[in-house]
């Protein structure tokens, strides 16, 4: 069952990231960009949730599986920051 729910959750995220994608693609607004980038690394922290590791232990297979939903909280979070400068 939680199987399901995490393809669901990918699924969610990949549409997310291509339709906000499609949207900077098309308007070119930064923040849409940063908006998909950020839901790109959830659809891989998602994917890293069904992927099971032979030989690694279970520490570091979570600190890999967090490593692209921190990348794009913090893409995020920058182009936050810079579309409140500019």
């Amino acid at each position: 069952m939680a199987e399901i729910v995490y393809v669901l959750c990918a699924l969610t995220s990949l549409a997310c990231a291509v339709l906000l994608l499609r949207g900077w693609r098309r308007s070119r607004a930064r923040l849409l960009l940063w908006s998909g980038v950020c839901f790109v690394g959830f659809f891989i922290n998602n994917l890293l949730l069904l992927v099971q590791l032979p030989g690694m232990s279970l520490e570091t297979q979570e600190a890999w599986r967090i490593l692209p939903a921190l990348l794009g909280a913090l893409a995020l979070i920058y182009g936050l920051v810079m579309e409140t400068e500019a």
